[in-house]
């Protein structure tokens, strides 16, 4: 194709962009990018929790037990931040304060770290649960 063709086609196209009602938008960046993920901590350096057991609990009341202990929900951290629960074992990612279990049976599970030996889950709409989790035990 002679230049002078591929000139004009690169102005009509132009025109026709720029002079069409409801024509060629521009792509918007912003909405391409990839949205982030609220499943997936987003600041705070990488670390790893305190090895050893964790208990969690849920809140009693002042006219009995202080706390219920939920076995269920009970872990002891390993070393490559590696859990093992009462379901199976699996992988964690601790960022800045806020832990994501990412394998095994508690994926996707998230907490916020409250202290060095202190958990606190977090529902999936984000709000705090009622649930702690304290480390009772270095495992050895």
């Amino acid at each position: 194709m002679k230049a002078r063709y591929i000139f004009l086609l690169i102005i009509s196209a132009a025109a026709a962009a720029a002079f069409l009602p409801g024509g060629a938008q521009a792509q918007d960046r912003n909405a391409s990018r990839p949205q982030s993920r609220t499943a997936s901590p987003n600041s705070g350096m990488l670390g790893i929790l305190q090895h050893g057991e964790w208990q969690c609990a849920l809140p009693g009341d002042a006219g009995g037990e202080a706390f219920i202990e939920v076995p269920e929900e009970a872990f002891r951290i390993g070393t490559a931040s590696s859990y093992i629960s009462p379901e199976g074992a699996g992988i964690y990612l601790l960022r800045g304060t806020e832990v994501v279990f990412t394998r095994g049976p508690k994926k996707d599970q998230r907490f916020r770290v409250l202290g060095e030996n202190t958990l606190q889950k977090v529902n999936p709409d984000g709000s705090l649960s009622k649930l702690i989790c304290t480390r009772v035990g270095n495992g050895t």
